[in-house]
């Protein structure tokens, strides 16, 4: 525990003119009251107020602001009470102390009614005065920071909490330092095992890589030398809970996510920060779409910088803020920049804004408000930037994840809404189904009698429910289809085994798997959820599969009428495990296509050319051919490492060509023979997982016509 002499040597660090007497009157008042108490950890309890004291020393706060943080507790925990605390240290720190106590007691996690009325006094105590929210937050992060003394279940509620409404308090109050620290704190509570995971490859990254920071730091300093610019260039990796949410966002993993460092520079002047851009800019490729200039345009809560992306060594993207030491002192302490202390007197910061203005406007707006419900749904659509909160017809509230679709609100609503949905209107203009939905937005959702769910809603929708609803409904309708065509593909891949399917057989099959009964079983390997070779190797798990065993080229494709010839599409590059269908063309065979195959929209209107195919089980020959556009870095010896986790793939290549040669990357087309998709995947999670390739993808080109074979 901090000693009362070294706290208020910590202030005095800042405010000279600090009443020392005062603090350390509070400092044994508080120790006294909370006498015999002790923490969760089993340290005294006084060991908190002097932590939270501490945290707010750290943002240069004024006296009255330390000294509410050493009796914050003092008033609910104890024999203190409002009038001797008054008469002991004035009706201001009473007044703070009270309004920390009553934000205390509020259970913001509570029930949705109760809590739109807690949100309510929330704002109403921020009005009176911002300080009283500072030491609470300051409170929730040493109590987030000792955590692990609680119990596991309390500690999920608080960290529940944290993440849902003081970390984004917080950021929308400009302390994106205490975002930052609390988010990665609740984090660790609620995903242990994502964040580890993190580390991990952070680790493995920096063994790779080396010192990536000190590096490009160094380079940055040399530039700005070089163009005459004074300034600091500090760099960090961002933290753990900011990498995953970026990689759920983009649907992306590790190995592909850019700009997972951050650098900063601070200089003395606006022109200055100007002039390092142009520095920078001109020594790095700046990435198209990611600069912001919040200086010329600075955000509503003061914040004021410039914003760059820049593709930096190894073809890695870091980004880059630029700033004066003013601007940083408000991007880093948002709030406490305008309450903050230098010599003795407060800091006039031309950029700090009062967020105090933007607290009283909220609370204002929404003081005429009768309906809680809505009162609350409003502070949160001011909140939480990454949510939705549109309307229904009725002006009922629906809370949708960033991104979501007019097909997500109507499963959020009802199942059989979503399910019997056939348009929609936003703010009563029809729009498609595939649309983001944009906060505050009314929606109208259009049903018909007899609609069902279509596969091509999978792609659209992005809630977990709605997918899970659609692949349910798609399942169901599709179901006796399906088990008729798995029924054919086990019986094959049986008899390739040497065995015979049995009914006893393909029951203990589903049993094995996990699964209702045989149809599900069936149905499941003909929508290509589950393989023919997974359930004989379920029965038979001894079974050795030999690699080289080969389906003739004609019995590849089952569905084929007898002597028809067919051939992969070059547009698409269908592979074994993937659905496909054919277009037939009239003397020359059938052209076979991947069922999202874009040139099949070309022939919607001619029906009677479309056949219903499907891959042969069993094990294919690695002919199958598939072109991939890597974008690899332009360093000695990584292309040949390609090659080589190609061929550890078990997979041959046969062609190679550059698109496109920059002197930092470059971008290659490979051709690689693959079995099936399966393989395709190996090859492709290989590739993504080496460090110095930037982007691998499976080329899709429409504009590649299909050459059917000819007839056999």
């Amino acid at each position: 525990m901090i000693a009362a002499e070294d706290l208020v040597a910590l202030v005095r660090n800042y405010n000279p003119k600090t009443n020392e007497k005062l603090i350390l009157a509070a400092y044994d008042y508080g120790r006294e009251m909370h006498e015999g108490q002790t923490r969760k950890s089993g340290e005294p309890y006084f060991t908190h107020p002097v932590a939270v004291a501490a945290i707010l020393t750290e943002q240069q706060l004024d006296d009255a602001t330390i000294i509410t943080a050493l009796l914050h507790d003092t008033i609910e925990d104890t024999r203190a009470s409002y009038s001797e605390v008054a008469e002991k240290f004035g009706t201001e720190v009473a007044e703070l102390v009270d309004g920390v106590t009553k934000l205390t007691n509020l259970q913001l996690s509570s029930s949705e009614s109760k809590q739109a009325e807690n949100f309510r006094k929330l704002f109403m105590a921020m009005s009176k005065d911002l300080r009283v929210i500072l030491v609470k937050l300051a409170d929730r992060l040493h109590n987030m920071r000792t955590i692990k003394a609680m119990r596991a279940e309390k500690q999920v509620q608080k960290a529940r909490e944290t993440m849902d409404i003081y970390a984004p308090l917080a950021g929308r109050m400009g302390m994106q330092w205490m975002r930052e620290e609390l988010e990665d704190l609740a984090f660790r509570v609620l995903n242990p095992e994502g964040r580890a995971s993190i580390i991990r490859r952070f680790v493995t990254l920096q063994k790779e890589t080396g010192d990536v920071i000190h590096r490009i730091t160094s380079d940055m300093r040399a530039e700005l030398e070089r163009a005459g610019v004074e300034a600091e260039v500090f760099g960090r990796a961002k933290k753990p809970y900011s990498i995953w949410r970026k990689m759920q966002e983009k649907k992306i993993g590790f190995s592909r996510l850019s700009d997972i460092y951050g650098f900063r520079v601070i200089t003395r002047t606006e022109s200055d920060a100007y002039t390092a851009l142009g520095a920078i800019h001109q020594r790095w490729r700046a990435v198209p779409g990611r600069f912001k200039d919040y200086i010329s345009q600075p955000k509503t809560n003061g914040y004021r910088s410039i914003h760059t992306t820049v593709s930096g060594r190894d073809g890695k993207r870091v980004e880059v803020q630029i700033r004066t030491r003013q601007m940083h002192e408000v991007a880093e302490t948002g709030v406490a920049a305008h309450w903050s202390y230098r010599d003795g007197v407060r800091a006039q910061n031309p950029f700090a804004v009062d967020p105090a203005k933007w607290i009283a406007g909220l609370s204002e707006q929404f003081d005429a408000e009768e309906d809680h419900d809505a009162f609350l749904e409003a502070v949160k659509l001011e909140m939480y930037s990454d949510q939705v909160f549109c309307f229904t017809p009725k002006g009922d509230v629906v809370k949708l994840p960033k991104g979501a679709t007019p097909l997500d609100f109507a499963y959020a609503i009802h199942t059989r809404i979503g399910s019997g949905c056939v348009g929609a209107k936003v703010d009563g203009i029809r729009v498609p189904l595939w649309t983001r939905l944009k906060n505050g937005q009314s929606v109208d959702i259009i049903t018909a009698e007899g609609q069902a769910p279509q596969a091509t809603w999978l792609e659209i929708a992005q809630t977990g429910k709605a997918k899970t609803a659609i692949r349910r409904a798609l399942r169901e309708a599709n179901k006796e289809r399906f088990a008729k065509l798995g029924h054919e593909l086990v019986r094959a891949a049986f008899e390739n085994a040497g065995k015979r399917v049995t009914e006893k057989a393909l029951e203990t099959a589903a049993r094995t798997l996990r699964l209702e009964d045989a149809e599900t079983l069936l149905a499941r390997i003909g929508s290509a959820e589950l393989t023919a070779r997974e359930v004989v190797e379920s029965v038979y798990p001894n079974l050795a599969i030999k690699d080289d065993t080969v389906i003739e080229a004609r019995r590849a494709v089952i569905g084929l009428e007898h002597g028809q010839g067919f051939a992969r599409a070059d547009c698409c590059q269908p592979l074994p495990g993937e659905r496909i269908v054919g277009l037939t063309h009239r003397g020359k065979g059938v052209s076979v296509h991947a069922i999202d195959c874009a040139t099949l929209a070309d022939f919607e209107d001619q029906p009677a050319r479309w056949m219903d195919l499907h891959w042969a089980d069993g094990v294919h020959p690695p002919v199958y051919t598939v072109s991939l556009e890597l974008t690899i870095t332009n360093d000695a010896g990584v292309l040949g490492r390609i090659c080589t986790l190609i061929g550890e793939q078990r997979a041959n290549i046969s062609d190679l060509k550059f698109i496109d040669r920059k002197p930092d990357f470059y971008r290659l087309m490979i051709d690689v023979d693959l079995r099936d998709a399966e393989h395709l995947h190996s090859v492709m999670t290989a590739l993504e997982a080496e460090s110095n390739v930037a982007s691998v993808e499976r080329r899709r080109d429409p504009g590649l016509a299909a050459a059917p074979a000819a007839a056999e």
